[in-house]
């Protein structure tokens, strides 16, 4: 029996690619060589930092000129070498034999121009079809991605649509031309879980009707179950491993692909178990927990917009509705959710930070009516992690100065107090003390989230409300910081408002569970009771979505 060679669509060859940096010039994907085969899905896997998206970048002719350029190495489309071709040809490549779906299409799309408009200009670039034509083949591609109603959402912007449905557009329009080669970049990093399995779902059914072939860069190792034929994973600019999907999952041969896989929180790991996983050899008994909550909210409600709207602007809404439940001491609840379920706007709520109604007591101190001055005593016993570390460090403060700055609003401490409080806390996150003479843009993700921990913890609240705090990190990085928002808890008996969508972090790192779903909570119990017995169909839906890091067990679509 002849066996049929793969035919390659994509070859790169020896890619090197170097940054221009102060120092001089530095190596940044250094020799890589992968085959991407007719009708396959490659995923190219690895850290933040690993050469991923320069790869793409680099097949795609989108490298920044000033920063970044092809030291040398080939990548054939058939028989064109993109690397030789010159800007006006690429022009012709991209978007036509080869398309990208970016990892933020909020970012991505022009918000000045409606869908319609965005898409109808790739169509007439590449296909030469004009007005009515491309109109027409621009409502098919909204349809075959599965948006609803597509002659009105030709009309919208942006900002008017889901990131859900902005990401479908992305789709829309990278495969409107029919290229042979769809790059797809961290597509669904940014969004809910049940929003990446229809996402994952709609490429594996476009895959087959467009016969596309795929190259699909993620850190998530269980889309790479669920998408790979197979898999490239990268470190530090280079291709360490690669495979088909099935060996590199079940017979990885380097250490770092070992550790990746190890990082995957697995939905069901903790079956059996009342909490979290114990992290800190250094605890050996649980601290005693306290008769009374730290936080408890009654009745919660947050509604915005105006009763009056017809005069006085939006139509209100209510985005929490009656939202009830106890927090204590050394004790995390997951809020768990889709996007618009309520999660961050009951956070924020909690803390204060947005307007409310009901009671919310915090510390045996209800902060219902308190203003902003009265409010202050409260912030030393409750703090937040918000989920993107960059945007909530000030870029012109050191990070000393930063994790200092609790202490001297509230008025604690002289200069040296403060300064060795800023040294223990991150040590304590595990920093080095010289790390706070350094500015935010100097640290990675991971880094800056620890930052971001250790001002939480300056004033050594009793509780934190973490929202999304780990959502944007890698699986790796994600790990450490979970572990250590753990070994904290263990030490310093901190309760955790731990809000997430990724239903297996919820499972790890939580003592009870709630449920929302337009602003209300449709189920709450234990961690157990919750994971191993949902009452709800939503709780079920959320967790029937949740990626597999087992190629074995992908769905079918």
């Amino acid at each position: 029996m002849i066996v049929p060679v793969p035919m390659p669509v994509l070859t790169v060859r020896n890619l090197c690619v170097d940054a221009r940096t102060p120092e001089g010039r530095r190596r940044v994907l250094d020799d890589i060589s992968f085959d991407l085969n007719l009708g396959e899905t490659l995923c190219i896997a690895g850290e933040s930092g690993s050469g991923k998206s320069v790869t793409s970048l680099s097949i795609m002719g989108l490298l920044p000129k000033a920063s970044l350029q092809v030291a040398s190495g080939n990548i054939h489309l058939g028989e064109k070498n993109l690397v030789a071709l010159s800007n006006r040809a690429m022009r012709s490549v991209r978007g036509g034999d080869v398309a990208m779906v970016f990892q933020e299409p909020m970012t991505s799309l022009n918000p000045v121009m409606s869908i319609g408009a965005q898409l109808t200009e790739a169509i007439s670039e590449h296909q030469g079809s004009e007005g009515g034509t491309a109109q027409t083949i621009a409502r098919q591609m909204l349809d075959a991605v599965h948006i609803t109603d597509p002659a009105r959402r030709l009309t919208q912007y942006p900002h008017e649509l889901s990131g859900g449905m902005r990401q479908r557009v992305m789709i829309a329009m990278a495969l409107s031309c029919r290229p042979k080669v769809l790059i797809a970049d961290e597509p669904t990093t940014a969004l809910d879980v049940t929003v990446q399995a229809q996402i994952l779902k709609l490429m594996r059914e476009l895959k087959q009707e467009f016969g596309a072939s795929i190259i699909l860069i993620t850190h998530d190792m269980g889309v790479v179950a669920e998408m790979a034929d197979r898999v490239a994973v990268m470190q530090n600019g280079r291709i360490i491993e690669q495979g088909d999907v099935l060996s590199v999952f079940e017979k990885p041969t380097q250490a770092y692909t070992q550790e990746l896989l190890a990082a995957v929180p697995r939905l069901g790991a903790h079956t059996g178990t009342d909490g979290p996983p114990r992290v800190s050899p250094q605890v050996t008994t649980a601290i005693p927990t306290p008769p009374s909550p730290i936080l408890h909210v009654r009745n919660l409600n947050v509604t915005y917009g105006s009763p009056r709207w017809l005069f006085k602007g939006k139509p209100q809404l209510t985005a929490v509705n009656n939202v009830s439940f106890e927090l204590r001491a050394g004790e995390t609840l997951g809020l768990v959710g889709e996007s618009g379920s309520g999660k961050s706007t009951t956070g924020k709520a909690v803390l204060g930070l947005i307007p409310f109604t009901g009671d919310v007591v915090i510390d045996n101190k209800n902060i219902a009516g308190l203003n902003a001055r009265q409010m202050q005593p409260v912030r030393r016993s409750a703090q937040m992690i918000f989920q993107d570390p960059y945007a909530s460090l000030d870029p012109r403060m050191a990070v000393g100065a930063a994790i200092a700055e609790p202490l001297i609003i509230h008025g604690l401490g002289g200069r040296s107090e403060r300064d060795d409080r800023v040294a223990e806390l991150l040590r304590r996150v595990g920093l080095q003390p010289d790390a706070a003479t350094r500015y935010p843009h100097e640290f990675s993700g991971g880094q800056r989230q620890r930052i971001c921990i250790a001002r939480a913890l300056t004033l050594q609240p009793k509780l934190i409300v973490a929202d999304e705090s780990v959502a944007a990190l890698d699986v790796s990085v994600r790990a450490r910081v979970l572990d250590l928002m753990l070994e904290l808890q263990e030490t310093m008996g901190i309760a955790y408002l731990f809000i997430s969508h990724d239903m297996a972090v919820v499972e790890r790192m939580s003592h009870n569970v709630a449920v929302m779903r337009g602003g209300r909570i449709v189920e709450m119990g234990t961690r157990r009771a919750v994971f191993e017995n949902p009452q709800d169909d939503y709780t079920k839906t959320l967790m029937a979505a949740v990626p597999v890091p087992d190629p074995r067990a992908r769905h079918v679509a």
